[in-house]
C-alpha cells in the first residue's frame, strides 16, 4: 500500500482538530426603534470590542478587529419587536472590566441594571436591558460549569 499524504489547511477560526475556534459568526438583534437604540449600541459595542463600524442601510453594525472575516453584531429595527426572556452575554477579561462597563451602562441609558456582583465564585456579572427591553449581560467567568 502506498503512503497517502494529506494536507490540512486551517481557515481563520478553525483549530488544529478541525473544530471551530470561533463558535459564532454574528448576532442580528431586533429593536423597536433604531433611532432610540442607536446611541446606546454605538457606545456599547465598541466598548465590548466590536470596534469597526460598517454602514449598511437599515442596520447598525460593528465588527471585531482581525484578519479576514470576524465576528459582528448587527442591530436593525422591527416595529413589531417584542422582547423575550433570551439573554445575550458578553465576556469581559476581568471583574474590573465588568465594573468599568457597568459604569458605562448607567451613562448610555441601559435599563433594569442589576449588579455587578458575584453569582458564584467564578462568575461576576452585570445584567441589563437595552432601550427596547432586550436582555443583555457582561460577565467575567473563570471556569467551566461542573458537569452533572
Amino acid at each position: 500500500m502506498g503512503h497517502v499524504a494529506r494536507v490540512v489547511r486551517r481557515q481563520r477560526g478553525q483549530s488544529a482538530g478541525g473544530l471551530n475556534a470561533r463558535l459564532f459568526d454574528h448576532v442580528d438583534l431586533r429593536v423597536a426603534s433604531l433611532a432610540a437604540a442607536g446611541p446606546f449600541y454605538r457606545t456599547l459595542l465598541p466598548a465590548l470590542g466590536f470596534t469597526l463600524r460598517v454602514d449598511i442601510e437599515g442596520w447598525l453594525q460593528f465588527e471585531a478587529e482581525g484578519e479576514g472575516a470576524t465576528e459582528f453584531f448587527g442591530v436593525t429595527e422591527d416595529v413589531a419587536h417584542v422582547p423575550n426572556r433570551t439573554r445575550l452575554a458578553f465576556w469581559a477579561v476581568s471583574t474590573a472590566r465588568v465594573d468599568e462597563l457597568a459604569l458605562l451602562l448607567n451613562e448610555i441609558g441601559a435599563r433594569a441594571i442589576e449588579g455587578p456582583g458575584f453569582e458564584a465564585d467564578n462568575y461576576y456579572a452585570v445584567y441589563f436591558e437595552d432601550p427596547s427591553g432586550n436582555r443583555l449581560e457582561i460577565v467575567h467567568r473563570t471556569a467551566k460549569f461542573a458537569a452533572n
